[in-house]
């Protein structure tokens, strides 16, 4: 259990910035997995004041801000209807109802965790995250880089053309995924993301053109196989390495034969 030694309710940005920079004082977001955490936080910086708690549709995309919960990720009949219910699917099982009313989205996407059913859902569509002082990065690239001291504002996911379906395996419901798997077509682009590896959620594409005339049993079993190769798995209580690149090559020919249905 961490102890915490100060509370701060910031009434800017810039001042959450200014008080991040010292190293041991953190962003609190729903202090789920913080609080679990051991160690000492100097100042414990809320951002609960400054209205990033919504979630806004305009006709070109969500932008999901950084204190909304995965609630109301959950509950969001716009961002569902465009990502054909895959973002409730990649949240529905996320511990319980109270835990989802806690878990905010900026804490879940700045973890990048190894677990994280959310990172490996927005990876598969066109998004990003704005920074306070980075700007706006893709999700892609924001995943890759190393933890710094700057501010996740809110996520963007842009409306362009994307059908996306979700799926992962867990030993029982409201467990820890044993892997986590998104398949997605966005402008025409083929994707598939699995997570819980168990590490951070990785993204691969189509580069062979398996998928190019469309899919069928032939091209969603080989570009099945090239994801099964191509993706790193490991082990851990939940599962073997073996058995999750069997489970990265089921799951996603089983979404690429679902979403075979769908077009």
């Amino acid at each position: 259990m961490i102890t915490i030694n100060q509370y701060v309710r910031a009434q800017s940005l810039e001042e959450a910035y200014e008080l991040n920079q010292k190293r041991n004082n953190r962003i609190v977001g729903g202090m789920l997995w913080m609080k679990m955490q051991r160690g000492r936080v100097g100042t414990a910086i809320d951002m609960c004041d400054l209205g990033l708690d919504t979630i806004e549709e305009t006709d070109e995309e969500f932008s999901i801000g950084a204190m909304a919960t995965l609630r109301q990720l959950e509950l969001h009949e716009g961002l569902n209807s465009y990502s054909d219910n895959a973002v409730r699917d990649a949240v529905k099982d996320i511990i319980g109802v109270q835990f989802r009313n806690l878990a905010t989205v900026g804490g879940s996407i700045w973890g990048r965790f190894g677990f994280s059913d959310v990172l490996t859902v927005l990876l598969a569509m066109d998004s990003y995250v704005e920074l306070y002082k980075g700007g706006i990065i893709p999700m892609e690239e924001f995943a890759r880089m190393t933890y710094d001291n700057d501010i996740l504002v809110r996520v963007i996911v842009k409306k362009v053309p994307a059908k996306v379906i979700y799926n992962a395996m867990r030993i029982q419901r409201t467990d820890f995924p044993v892997i986590t798997c998104a398949l997605s077509v966005v402008n025409g682009e083929y994707r598939s993301v699995i997570g819980a590896r168990p590490g951070k959620a990785v993204v691969v594409r189509d580069e062979a053109g398996r998928l190019k005339g469309g899919i069928n049993e032939e091209s969603a079993s080989a570009f099945a196989r090239d994801v099964a190769m191509k993706v790193h798995t490991g082990s851990n209580i939940r599962g073997s390495a073996e058995y999750r690149t069997h489970l990265v090559e089921g799951l996603t020919l089983r979404n690429l034969m679902n979403m075979g249905g769908k077009c």
